[in-house]
């Protein structure tokens, strides 16, 4: 019997993970193009609105639009002035992009791309506004200087000098940080490939860098729970008493709380960083930097600014690991001290019921002693009545003798019953 696997029940998401390798693929770019990116931190509302109008601009232009829960979309749209426009729209995790590509034509650097933008539709205001590249991609002959500050420009042969990137990492007037990639070996694939990739390391090394703000912004918080605890950690070393003991652990209590909320509200931001710093670094791997004249490779001048911010994210958060240790530490020692200190106080209150149960207990004695003698004289007491009216029938019986006669018997027996009855009661 031959093996049917169409009858195989498939994996729910198999279809989406083998559509994920092919999801951003690299495309051909013939030489001259232009490249404009907008990138926008968006929710996910926000980013479900801006597919919406993604896929408004496509049936207006006659072309397929994106599907509800699509992620990457690409289609092409009516351009202006006769100038062919492709549409590349991607969906991130906190991000949504937008890539405006003029290919086959010759789209000069200048005007700014700010002057362009009349050549671009409508995409409106999808989310916060946080990347704008401006990207050329030239034919080799064009001078790579003219275009940037010369005091930042950073340079690179790629692909073993099969083509040259430049940028000065400035903004323009209109905004755009502005790449020149200059073309001369590279085919079709190759400078699509290279131009994704230089885009990229624009966006991602710019997300990376929202770390920074939130990292001076708990740099003073950290510092006051550092002092803080010092100061807690010097206390402790001469408290004494359940009391200031307790004291000082419910100050390092709040103190914990205070640095879990910092931690809880800066893991994602700090944890984003690493991985966009991470992607920054492969895509710059991926071009195969070669130095260009006495200029800063790229990767290099990134290192260079970057790398300081990068280090204060990473130091204010393991700064935030090392202090929740030391307040756990903190807080185990005084909380073991707390404990130590409650045995104590309830090893002296056990001692004391002790003594107050053997006091009780040889009160107890005392009074079944006593008991035991005036029930004894009671029921001697009654026995005399009785010795009395048998004398009265005619026994031969001294009253006197006989009541003196039955108290030991009496007292005997009455104790014995007591002790009985105290027995049982144990035992119940």
């Amino acid at each position: 019997m031959a093996l049917d696997f169409s009858t195989w029940t498939p994996h729910p998401h198999r279809a989406a993970l083998l559509a994920e390798i092919h999801a951003r693929p690299f495309r051909p770019t013939s030489t001259p193009a232009r490249f404009l990116r907008f990138a926008f931190l968006t929710t996910v509302e926000q980013a479900t609105a801006a597919r919406g109008r993604v896929a408004e601009l496509c049936i207006a232009a006659g072309e397929l639009p994106p599907g509800p829960a699509t992620k990457h979309h690409r289609a092409t749209l009516p351009g202006v002035g006769g100038l062919p426009l492709e549409l590349t729209y991607e969906q991130h995790g906190e991000f949504v992009t937008f890539d405006f590509t003029f290919s086959g034509t010759d789209v000069p650097f200048t005007p700014e791309a700010g002057q362009i933008a009349h050549l671009l539709p409508d995409i409106g205001e999808p989310g916060q506004h946080i990347v704008s590249v401006d990207l050329c991609l030239a034919s080799f002959g064009t001078e790579f200087r003219a275009p940037f500050d010369q005091a930042s420009l950073a340079a690179s042969k790629v692909r073993k000098g099969a083509a040259v990137i430049a940028s000065d990492f400035r903004a323009d007037s209109a905004g755009f940080v502005r790449w020149l990639v200059i073309n001369k070996d590279l085919d079709e694939n190759a400078a699509g490939a290279l131009c994704q990739r230089v885009i990229e390391i624009e966006t991602y090394r710019t997300l990376a860098l929202l770390g920074l703000p939130e990292a001076i912004r708990l740099a003073p918080h950290t510092a006051r729970i550092e002092w803080e605890l010092a100061e807690i950690s010097a206390a402790m070393s001469g408290s004494q008493g359940y009391a200031e003991d307790t004291a000082l652990l419910i100050q390092l209590t709040k103190l914990a709380a205070d640095l879990e909320a910092d931690v809880a509200a800066s893991a994602y931001r700090f944890g984003a960083t690493r991985a966009y710093d991470d992607i920054v670094t492969q895509r710059l791997r991926a071009v195969g930097e070669e130095s260009v004249g006495n200029y800063s490779t790229i990767t290099s001048f990134l290192t260079r600014r970057s790398t300081p911010a990068l280090r204060t994210c990473r130091s204010i958060e393991q700064r935030q690991a090392e202090l929740s240790k030391k307040l756990s530490r903190g807080a185990n020692l005084l909380r073991t001290r707390v404990d130590v200190e409650i045995e104590q106080q309830n090893s002296e209150l056990l001692h004391s019921m002790n003594a107050r149960a053997s006091m009780q207990l040889r009160l107890q004695q005392t009074v079944e002693g006593l008991s035991v003698a005036a029930i004894s004289y009671y029921v001697v007491s009654l026995l005399g009545y009785v010795f009395k009216a048998m004398t009265e029938a005619g026994w031969p019986i001294d009253p006197n003798i006989a009541m003196g006669i039955s108290v030991p018997f009496v007292l005997v027996g009455i104790w014995w019953l007591v002790r009985r009855v105290r027995r049982r009661h144990s035992e119940d």
